[in-house]
């Protein structure tokens, strides 16, 4: 079978994708007991998130990766796996967050489709985008990007 050109390898992508999240769930737990940011009693579920997080990040970067870089010089590969691995894994662990946050707060809000539902999805959407910003990214530094570099060089000579 042939495999399409802007498509990643089966192997890198599957394989990748379950490496990288349980890479993102050891950059929380580093985060949480030897940097001392303690969470509470949450901290299963939140390792569940950043693993998911990771998991998701690296499907949905990974063909991006490999359609933006392909052909390309291995500075420009770099540049990509960090940009766009490190973006699309923030971006989806701070997605699973705010599904969690609204399923929290579901029971609390006004009848599903209706125009005051409407406002509270949308509010409470954004207010946990916000808290992840601000309390949960934190927990990717340094563990997650010293990582997320180290995987990036290591893909950029790979390009060769």
């Amino acid at each position: 079978m042939k495999q399409w050109r802007w498509f990643p390898p089966a192997a890198l992508w599957i394989f990748g994708s379950i490496a990288w999240g349980f890479a993102m769930a050891a950059s929380f737990l580093l985060s949480v007991h030897i940097f001392g940011r303690a969470t509470g009693s949450h901290d299963l579920s939140l390792t569940a998130i950043y693993a998911g997080g990771g998991l998701l990040g690296w499907l949905i970067a990974l063909p991006i990766i490999h359609l933006a870089t392909q052909r390309r010089r291995p500075s420009v590969v770099l540049a990509g796996w960090v940009l766009l691995l490190g973006i699309v894994t923030i971006g989806a662990t701070a997605g699973l967050y705010a599904l969690q946050y609204r399923h929290f707060y579901a029971h609390w809000h006004a009848p599903f489709a209706s125009r005051i539902w409407g406002y509270q999805l949308f509010y409470t959407t954004a207010v946990a985008l916000y808290q992840f910003a601000v309390l949960g990214v934190r927990h990717l530094l340094p563990a997650g990007f010293a990582m997320l570099i180290a995987l990036s060089v290591v893909m950029a000579r790979r390009s060769r």
